[in-house]
């Protein structure tokens, strides 16, 4: 069930460069929301009539909450930074499907790469099993590293080698021997196609949740298309939609 909610934001702050955290109140949202799942934010400047999907970073059931973290990437993301508390901003969601979370694994790795973070945070919280969470980053402004170490082990990535290990999230894990039984990664393309083939490689399996640029955010316009291995109901070619059939797939269900 999806919701069109007015919601009000409760707090907002910048926690690195450009990445900003809010707090919304959103009832509704809020009580049907899991982790993986992605809102549509929208503008209040009636020039931007398109919505911008987010990812749900957080979820707080009992106070009717919802956590948002995203990156100043244009002028819409720019306009939803310079709001605070008090102010509103129109919501639909809970959209897609989030990860799977009744596979019964003991050892898991959770995977993040930029702001393919955020949504680990509460994936983190609800997904049974030992946690071995892996989060890259360009430098050493480490956002969410703190909620991400209250619920499994986390290991670090960056590019310039300023915190953690340098190189990319697999640098990480072959650096401190991980083993795991399972993937479950958000973050860009060639990272997920790395983790793709390394699932395969050892025989994991691998719940993938792809970012993309998306126009309704419902499956209706067919404009964040992926790839995937067999033909779909929707269009009957080898096309899945990521807002409606994704964001999380399977990994052997697409194409990268």
């Amino acid at each position: 069930m999806k919701y069109k909610e007015t919601a009000v934001i409760k707090e907002q702050r910048e926690l690195a460069t450009g990445i900003y955290s809010m707090w919304l109140q959103a009832e509704r949202i809020a009580g049907e929301a899991v982790p993986g799942q992605f809102l549509s934010v929208y503008s209040r400047d009636e020039s931007r009539m398109l919505p911008r999907p987010i990812s749900i970073c957080e979820i707080n059931r009992e106070q009717g909450a919802l956590r948002l973290v995203y990156r100043i990437a244009g002028k819409g993301t720019l306009e939803f930074s310079q709001y605070g508390p008090g102010d509103s901003l129109e919501l639909v969601g809970p959209l897609g499907n989030g990860f799977p979370l009744d596979k019964g694994y003991g050892k898991v790795f959770l995977i993040g790469g930029g702001i393919g973070i955020p949504p680990m945070v509460e994936l983190a919280a609800q997904l049974p099993g030992e946690k071995q969470i892996v989060a890259g980053y360009r430098n050493h402004e480490l956002f969410l590293k703190e909620e991400l170490e209250r619920n499994g082990s986390v290991y670090i990535a960056t590019e310039d080698g300023s915190a953690g290990t340098r190189g990319n999230v697999l640098d990480a894990i072959r650096k401190n021997g991980l083993k795991a039984e399972a993937i479950f990664a958000c973050g860009p393309t060639p990272m997920l196609r790395a983790l793709k083939a390394y699932a395969a490689e050892h025989g994991m399996d691998c719940y993938l949740s792809l970012e993309e640029r998306m126009a309704c955010g419902v499956g209706a316009c067919l404009g964040c298309v992926c790839r995937s291995m067999d033909v779909d109901s929707h269009t009957y070619v080898k096309n899945k939609r990521i807002c409606k059939d994704g964001p999380v797939f399977a990994a052997e269900d697409i194409e990268l």
